[in-house]
């Protein structure tokens, strides 16, 4: 049996963030993370838009404005002190009709309210100064959101945690976890572990977890696909950085947009429909056990009667590559069907009330000994060192954690 301090449950970028916090504030305990996967970053972390958040979107006050403004400066510095690439390409958020001007004018004053710094109201020509291509009649341009690699970040920060004698447990599934004695007993497929505290950070899987160990959190995760294409090598300078339209605001998701990556590559996308497994990057990817506990879930029916005319929308363009054009053209409007390959997708973990909501920000719980990141989508990988240090400031406070 192995003995630690604390157990992180996650090898995504928030699990490896919050570990390394851990090793900065408390440097004399042992810790260990715990991943199912033979690496790290793997999952959500490792399939996303790349993009470095400002903090636009999120309602004031909200963990995920906060999280994510700071949270943004935290990762650039951390790319800077690590050598890691990064820039800041800027961002175009575009509105195509006089009710989008509307929503866009509210969302320019939440993201002055949030402390976004740089950001400006352009029109007309100003639009096409920014990004030649771009439709709109009015936007916001965000000149300090940026683009990262995470899975680069990722593998940095698990150097790091080696380097600080942080054991790395990839290829370790976790089966069970009992609390006995003040302590957590992990059963994996590789051992026993014991840990003092335990810090749940599973991604796809937190709300599983968390249900092991007996917490009635009154939400589950449920998983939707975004599924991308990629702009053809030579069709790449149609975009100069991240062309974005006006979101609905009853949703988290953010539309179907254009981001370009840090190896200059342009993805398209993503859409958002129900993924019928928590890691089915495929449409063909079935889980009966995952697709059988969404179906029970009386959240998930509730929000499919709220939402279910965009649930059809989406849907339809993950079948049809000529309405996922259109959806792009409303954007850039010389986009054609033949600039669109290598279709890809990742799977965002949104957690859902049992009352149908989805679940807006983010959502992180205690317990006497434990702390469990129940719903961390995107700004999630803009925020991991954010994450990280709020996680660890609660488990100093709430455990008595010693320097």
């Amino acid at each position: 049996m192995s003995k630690y301090d604390i157990v992180v449950i996650g090898g995504g970028i928030i699990g490896l963030a919050t570990a390394l916090r851990i090793t900065e504030e408390y440097p004399r305990y042992k810790v260990a993370v715990l991943e199912k996967e033979e690496g790290v970053a793997m999952h959500q972390s490792g399939h996303n838009s790349g993009v470095i958040h400002a903090g636009i979107y999120y309602a004031p006050g909200s963990q995920k404005a906060s999280f994510c403004r700071d949270g943004a400066g935290l990762l650039r510095s951390y790319c800077a002190s690590r050598g890691l690439p990064y820039e800041l390409c800027g961002k175009l958020i575009v509105a195509l009709d006089e009710v989008q001007v509307s929503r866009l004018d509210q969302l320019y004053r939440r993201g002055i309210d949030n402390g976004v710094e740089g950001l400006e109201l352009v029109e007309g020509s100003q639009i096409q100064e920014i990004e030649p291509n771009a439709a709109g009649i009015k936007a916001i341009h965000s000149p300090n959101t940026g683009i990262v690699d995470y899975t680069a970040v990722a593998d940095a920060i698990s150097v790091e945690l080696l380097e600080k004698d942080v054991q790395l447990l990839t290829g370790t599934q976790l089966l069970s976890v009992d609390e006995r004695d003040g302590h957590m007993y992990m059963n994996t497929a590789s051992g026993e572990l014991v840990a003092d505290w335990l810090f749940n950070c599973a991604g796809l899987h937190a709300d599983v977890l968390a249900a092991k160990m007996g917490l009635r959190t009154g939400m589950q995760i449920i998983p939707f696909r975004g599924e991308f294409f990629s702009l053809k090598p030579d069709k790449s300078n149609l975009v100069k950085g991240l062309i974005y339209p006006v979101p609905d605001p009853d949703l988290p998701f953010l539309g179907v947009h254009f981001t370009r990556r840090i190896d200059g590559s342009v993805e398209a996308g993503p859409n958002a429909v129900l993924s019928l497994a928590r890691e089915g990057y495929r449409k063909t990817d079935i889980n009966v056990r995952d697709l059988a506990g969404v179906l029970a879930f009386p959240g998930f029916w509730k929000m499919s009667s709220t939402h279910w005319a965009t649930g059809i929308k989406e849907q339809w363009r993950s079948i049809s590559k000529s309405s996922f054009l259109r959806s792009l053209r409303e954007l850039v409007p010389v986009i054609q069907k033949e600039d669109l390959v290598r279709p890809s997708a990742g799977v965002r973990a949104q957690a859902v009330g049992r009352n149908g909501e989805l679940i807006q920000d983010f959502r992180i719980i205690r317990t006497s000994n434990s702390i469990h990141v129940l719903n961390a989508p995107s700004p999630g990988a803009t925020a991991c060192f954010s994450i990280g240090r709020y996680i660890v400031d609660q488990a100093g406070e709430a455990f008595n954690l010693a320097a």
